[in-house]
């Protein structure tokens, strides 16, 4: 279920991946932790890595679409294989993760346009160790793409010059193109233009974060941009935006699970090594529910996010239910993220602390990644959006097998326009859930049909649905009924463990009862509502025999596992 770098084989993947996977992980062991943990408190811009992606193609093969690839057998965009790759980085150091993120990004309308020219140079810039830059926020709006100030001057015969400033902007020091959001100065038109951190007119202002990795301000002063250098423009600059972040996104949970499953590791090692009182630690009642916990979360995080990734490649013009679960990679996991983290230092305790273990980075890394592509708020908002749907208006699809077919996801540079949300369907939830009988899962069926019975009987008021605090907290049950969908047909796939599909919905009750408690809490809930959420409290099946099994098998035994080479 976790990812052990030092004796996973990589099998579910064809041979050239495969290698690439293993290169990767050598590298950082190779390096070792002393000098990954010197690297991280110096801020050290990370050279060697961006060497290693230069001399490994890495970026060429996994970043590159097929019919770019000048008849490269190795290289295609696969979803598949880049959650593994996202997953290693996760697990060593998020500043290496983030510039793959970023480039992935800034990547992302290059490959949406209709500009071959750039297309094929941008196929000679990776296969020449290039990294990218997505320039979309401003310093002073955020991702508030609407009130963009970056502007574009037409001067007629293809050419424009372009002003503006851009914030936060991840490898805006050494991209080898940046591809940068604004507005037509005459038209107010959208557009997505393409510019070079080398040209005398980018000016590189600062780092904005004390890093290993560049998160840059730059501005632009009477930039000269030509047609070679124009991507979208008008309703397809939008899309654009927002496709990319559709892409780009979902990464943030693969990121998460990967320093959750390393933090693991070492805070397990710590934990059964550590002898207190006459006790091992791992004996202690709370130490035990601590890891079980961190344990059913870790392996829930990773199961929803290897399903989702199924219904991702699986996407069509047809078939749009990505845009619910993609969002929850995003928001979803990344939380989650933080309560095992959390869970982890109540284990390590003052450890956690210390300059020469990995949990010093888990524990600061892991915060920022629901904050980036879009807060949590942003992603709920728009997951709500489908809850309508979801519940009360299913739509029928063939089942979506295993998508680990080592093909490209052209879809994913082809998604259309953004607009529908409210029209896109999604299966039918009671297939997964009634295609299970187990005790806990029992029970969370209930509480989702007090949920049901809530939003048919006891809807926000219009009042209410203003009041976004109110709809995040509706918002986090209906996110967990998804989760849970996507867990059960991923156990259905592989038929993993029952003790963990129970002990995952253990925690799943619980989470259900607690934000159904919040939505009583809440100043502007009526009466009727605090009736209703009253009936999804429930307490999961309390079974001492599953709980042990499950620890002894599960969590306990990944004691000593893994350990990072010094």
């Amino acid at each position: 279920m976790l990812l052990n770098p030092k004796t996973e084989t990589f099998a579910h993947l064809d041979p050239a991946s495969r290698e690439l996977m293993q290169k990767t992980v050598a590298f950082f062991e190779n390096r070792g932790k002393a000098k990954l943990k010197e690297n991280f408190h110096e801020r050290q811009w990370y050279s060697d890595f961006i060497d290693f992606l230069k001399e490994n193609q890495v970026f060429a093969k996994l970043l590159t679409p097929a019919a770019h690839a000048g008849g490269d057998p190795d290289a295609r965009w696969d979803t598949f294989r880049n959650c593994d790759f996202n997953e290693i980085l996760g697990f060593y150091n998020l500043s290496h993760w983030y510039a793959w993120q970023v480039t992935i990004l800034g990547l992302g309308p290059i490959w949406m346009s209709n500009n071959q020219k750039i297309k094929e140079k941008t196929a000679k810039m990776l296969k020449e160790g290039g990294i990218f830059a997505f320039g979309l926020s401003e310093r002073a709006h955020g991702a508030d793409l609407y009130s963009t100030e970056m502007s574009l001057t037409p001067l007629g015969n293809g050419k424009y010059v372009a002003d503006g400033g851009k914030y936060y902007i991840g490898n805006g020091n050494e991209a080898a193109l940046v591809s940068t959001f604004g507005k037509d100065s005459e038209t107010d038109d959208y557009v997505f233009f393409a510019v070079s951190p080398e040209h005398e007119n980018y000016d590189l202002i600062q780092n904005v974060v004390d890093w290993e990795g560049y998160v840059a301000e730059y501005a632009l002063n009477s930039y000269p941009i030509t047609d070679d250098e124009i991507l979208e423009y008008g309703q397809e600059a939008w899309d654009a935006a927002l496709n990319t972040v559709n892409v780009g996104k979902f990464n943030l949970g693969w990121g998460a699970i990967g320093i959750c499953t390393h933090a693991f590791y070492e805070a397990l090692n710590h934990a059964g090594h550590r002898n207190l009182y006459g006790t091992y630690v791992t004996q202690f009642p709370h130490i035990k529910q601590l890891f079980v916990d961190a344990y059913a979360r870790l392996a829930a995080m990773k199961l929803f996010a290897q399903r989702a990734t199924d219904y991702f490649r699986a996407a069509s013009s047809e078939d749009r239910r990505y845009l619910l679960y993609n969002p929850m990679v995003k928001m979803k996991v990344p939380t989650q993220g933080e309560e095992v983290i959390n869970l982890l230092w109540d284990v390590i305790a003052a450890r956690g602390f210390e300059k020469d273990v990995y949990f010093e980075m888990a524990a600061t890394d892991i915060r920022s990644l629901p904050k980036l592509e879009g807060t949590v708020h942003v992603n709920m908002a728009l997951i709500i959006k489908f809850m309508a749907n979801y519940f009360f208006n299913p739509g029928e699809f063939p089942e979506v097998p295993k998508q680990d077919g080592a093909v490209d996801d052209e879809f994913l540079f082809n998604q259309g326009p953004t607009r529908g949300l409210s029209k896109i369907q999604f299966h039918d939830y009671h297939i997964a859930y009634n295609s299970v009988d187990k005790p806990n899962i029992n029970i969370f069926k209930e509480q989702i049909q007090a949920f049901v019975d809530f939003l048919a009987q006891a809807a926000p008021s219009k009042e209410q649905a203003k009041n976004i605090d109110f709809l995040l907290t509706i918002g986090e049950l209906f996110t967990l009924v998804a989760y849970g969908q996507l867990i059960i047909e991923k156990y259905n796939m592989e038929s993993f463990d029952e003790d963990l599909l129970e002990q995952i919905f253990d925690f799943m009750v619980r989470d259900f009862s607690r934000h159904a408690l919040e939505v009583y809490y809440k100043r502007d809930s009526s009466e009727k509502q605090q009736e209703m959420c009253l009936k999804m409290l429930k307490k999961p099946v309390v079974d001492y025999d599953r709980f042990e099994r499950f620890l002894q098998n599960h969590v306990y035994a990944q004691q000593d596992a893994y350990e990072m080479n010094p």
